[in-house]
């Protein structure tokens, strides 16, 4: 009997020590299981906070912030992400710039990330969709000026503008197929915003705005006409524009004065640079007020209307160059109907 009953302890006990690997077993699977989540989790949330940052970059591009460093507008050869032909630019709805968002509502690990990836993949499709349609608008305005976007892109062989670093965008051995998908897509819309920013500044600067500060009207256009003093026809390389003698003159873009000063046939004549190749030129003034080198901003007054120069009556003679080509002013006036509204 003694016999039994210790067999049937030695099957309890045996029983026990089973009960108790198990359960050690289950306590290992959990804790294994416990901190391979923690260590998912941990994952990503620093992958989704690097990815808040990236996107943080391009929304202050969007909202007007720094230039973002692109290798396809830096002169290396690489050709323009937009090749959009606008005959005409119109008038624009402005959009609500995209905000990051992230909502934490959503139970469980899974769905929060699968709750930030949509906001971010919204996020990205709002700020490329503002730069295609910010691009493609300012490209109508620039054709509207008859230089053409081509010869523009062209004649810069150099963008600049600080650096924006992205480290995001750096594919690196670590990162998965996802994530480099992401840096990616990232960078083609950070290269769409600066594409974006870039005709933004150039537009910003085309003499586009009006060259005389009062009312005024055409008087002689750009191209063939009878000449007004040699009664033949000759080429009229610029605009006239008349109102009255004394008639503030302005300028028609920001710039730098490149010439003021007298010219024969010109009169009083001063020249702006505005960047970009763009020059635009202002005769037959009755006194200039600025002196080369000087910066001026768009409308600021730069002389006064008057006939000096080969003449028959006040008016301003204008003219705008690129690259030391001629081009009819008019259709500058035109084109900046669409930038200098109000």
């Amino acid at each position: 009997m003694i016999r039994a009953g210790g067999d049937a302890d030695a099957r309890e006990l045996a029983r026990q020590d089973r009960w108790l690997e198990e359960l050690r077993a289950e306590n290992q699977r959990h804790r294994s299981l416990l901190e391979e989540r923690t260590n998912q989790f941990q994952k990503a949330t620093v992958e989704f906070e690097q990815r808040h940052e990236t996107l943080k970059v391009l929304l202050a591009a969007v909202q007007g912030g720094e230039d973002i460093e692109t290798a396809a507008l830096r002169g290396d050869g690489a050709t323009m992400l937009v090749r959009a032909s606008i005959d005409e630019a119109e008038a624009r709805t402005s959009r609500t710039r995209p905000v990051v968002t992230a909502s934490l509502e959503k139970v469980g690990l899974r769905a929060q990330i699968d709750t930030l990836r949509e906001d971010q993949m919204r996020f990205l499709d709002e700020a490329e969709d503002y730069a295609v349609n910010r691009t493609e608008e300012l490209r109508g305005v620039l054709q509207l000026t008859g230089v053409g976007v081509g010869r523009i892109e062209s004649a810069e062989t150099n963008i600049g503008g600080p650096l924006v670093e992205l480290t995001s965008l750096v594919a690196s051995e670590n990162m998965t197929a996802e994530e480099v998908e992401f840096a990616e897509r990232v960078a083609e819309i950070a290269a769409r915003l600066e594409e974006a920013r870039y005709y933004e500044e150039v537009v910003s600067r085309i003499p586009a705005g009006d060259p005389v500060g009062v009312e005024y009207r055409l008087t002689s256009p750009w191209g063939m006409r009878t000449d007004p003093i040699s009664r033949r026809p000759n080429w009229h390389g610029g605009l006239d524009i008349g109102a009255f003698s004394g008639a503030p003159i302005t300028a028609a873009g920001p710039g730098t004065i490149l010439f003021a000063g007298y010219k024969s046939g010109y009169g009083n004549v001063v020249d702006i640079d505005h960047g970009y190749g763009f020059v635009s030129r202002y005769a037959h003034m009755r006194s200039i007020i600025v002196k080369k080198g000087d910066e001026v901003a768009l409308g600021d007054k730069i002389g006064l209307m008057g006939s000096s120069g080969r003449s028959t009556g006040p008016h301003l003679h204008l003219e705008v160059l690129f690259h030391g080509k001629r081009y009819d002013p008019a259709n500058f006036l035109k084109a900046g109907r669409h930038v200098h509204k109000g």
